[in-house]
């Protein structure tokens, strides 16, 4: 059992969407919600593998955001808030898309991908005389604000659908709402229109006062969030990518108007920091500019990631100057200024927003560190799939297996299980040839794998087997605890965040 295993890197992250889908549904991460009805477009259900992930990516979030910063703190507020909120924040006048169907296909496009597309496959052939009068054509179009307007564009400009390569036959152009709708007050006569909320900062925004003064906190301060949050999607497509109800992680961070901008840079860099920090890769990450600013933002920009099927975003950074607070305050009629001790002045703070995908994330980590790899012939040859989780992050620590299922092998790894389970989430098997549930346990992520063998009856001492590098060292029973709370510090993680 002291033996190592020689691998010979394929190289190979997942190659398709198709083949990350298949992964997480055979492993217990993602399930389509509600199968057996059919599935219902847009939400899904994460499996005993994919909870455990997704909780700890949002717990590595908030260390790195909260734990890490004195001058920020933490929120956790309503998903149902007062109407007139949505209608200060410009939701309920400009939170909408446009959108367009090809009659010839009978398929339904956001209207700025399909624009977006078509200009970018002119530039890539040379033609940017063409592109830039079509774009031109388009941004008039749009600040029409009327729906004429588009189709009149699209048909004008014999617009090209992005699949076919060729002009769509173009029905009218319409607009989706996108927030979700219900109903608060248990009868008709007090029933009063309410909405989903579309994203987490609002909450923070109509708040940050008390935050503020109960915590104490003088500018610059942030305020942090996790929560849920809900969309209409005109299509559903891209598995985790677009769907009907997720979790953002946002944090609001208060600053003086001065020095906004160099906040707003600031944050670029840290957000970046966050994932090199994990092992990702620089060169398949990226920040892009927005193209189109949001009705709040004076800058903006996304950390894309490169995934199978291309180049997006799994965060916005966004500077939105006062114009949420400057907007509660006129709706709400309260004075919403922080008093600066130092400037001895009152003034609204402008505001730089991190908001991150928590589903996004989850894809991207997938898609960064599951890879196939080539045994060599002295190993049995073959494949094996290794999800290369970060360790911190595995939804499965520490799995403990008994060599065997007899001769009292499973009795000593049961008592090895019971006292490591009261640290680290543990998994304990001992159906199948070790060999398979190591490859089970390489498919999930598990870093480390505990094994008990004949030499444990004789000597108290364990194979310990590392994920990665299929090593395994020989430790002694008493060893384990302290061995693996050194392996799974979140210190040395937290230490790359803020060195990095």
């Amino acid at each position: 059992m002291g033996g190592e295993e020689v691998v010979v890197r394929r190289g190979g992250r997942a190659a398709s969407l198709q083949a990350l889908v298949a992964h997480c549904t055979e492993y217990g991460f993602v399930f389509p919600s509600s199968e057996i009805y059919g599935g219902f477009a847009g939400v899904y259900d994460y499996g005993p593998m994919g909870a455990p992930l997704k909780r700890n990516v949002k717990e590595y979030w908030w260390r790195a955001m909260v734990q890490l910063h004195a001058n920020i703190v933490g929120l956790d507020s309503a998903i149902l808030m007062h109407p007139k909120v949505w209608e200060a924040s410009g939701h309920t006048a400009h939170f909408f898309d446009w959108f367009v169907e090809n009659r010839k296909n009978r398929k339904r496009y956001r209207v700025d991908q399909v624009v977006e597309a078509w200009v970018d496959r002119l530039r890539a052939e040379g033609r940017e005389g063409e592109a830039r009068r079509v774009w031109e054509a388009f941004e008039e179009a749009l600040r029409s604000g009327r729906s004429e307007e588009l189709t009149a564009f699209f048909r004008a400009y014999r617009v090209e659908d992005p699949e076919e390569g060729a002009p769509g036959d173009w029905g009218a152009v319409r607009r989706l709402n996108l927030m979700f709708v219900t109903w608060a007050g248990a009868t008709d006569e007090d029933r009063q229109e309410v909405y989903l909320r579309p994203e987490t900062a609002q909450g923070i925004y109509v708040n940050y006062l008390h935050v503020q003064r109960s915590a104490r906190l003088r500018v610059p301060f942030g305020i942090a969030q996790v929560g849920k949050a809900f969309r209409n999607e005109l299509i559903f497509r891209q598995f985790l990518m677009r769907m009907r109800e997720f979790e953002q992680m946002e944090m609001q961070f208060f600053v003086a108007p001065e020095e906004s901008e160099e906040w707003f840079d600031r944050w670029i860099d840290r957000r970046l920091r966050w994932y090199l920090a994990l092992g990702f890769d620089r060169s398949r990450l990226r920040v892009q500019p927005h193209k189109h600013l949001a009705h709040y933002a004076q800058k903006a920009v996304d950390i894309e990631y490169r995934f199978p099927m291309g180049w997006k975003e799994v965060e916005g950074i966004h500077l939105r100057t006062d114009y949420d607070l400057r907007r509660h305050q006129e709706f709400s009629r309260k004075k919403l200024t922080y008093f600066d001790p130092f400037k001895q002045e009152h003034y609204l703070p402008h505001i730089v927003e991190t908001s991150a995908g928590v589903d996004r994330v989850f894809l991207a980590i997938l898609s960064e560190f599951l890879v196939w790899e080539q045994l060599d012939e002295g190993s049995g040859g073959g494949e094996r799939v290794v999800f290369r989780c970060p360790r911190w992050l595995a939804p499965v620590q520490v799995a403990v297996f008994p060599l065997v299922r007899r001769d009292g092998l499973p009795e000593v790894a049961r008592r090895i299980f019971d006292a490591l389970s009261l640290h680290f989430v543990c998994a304990y098997e001992e159906k199948d040839s070790i060999g398979r549930r190591y490859r089970r346990h390489d498919a999930i992520g598990t870093p480390y794998a505990v094994t008990v063998d004949y030499q444990t009856l004789e000597d108290e001492t364990v194979t310990l087997r590392d994920r990665d590098t299929l090593r395994q060292e020989r430790i002694a029973i008493p060893d384990l605890i302290v061995r693996l709370k050194e392996l799974l510090d979140w210190s040395e993680l937290l230490r790359r965040v803020r060195e990095s």
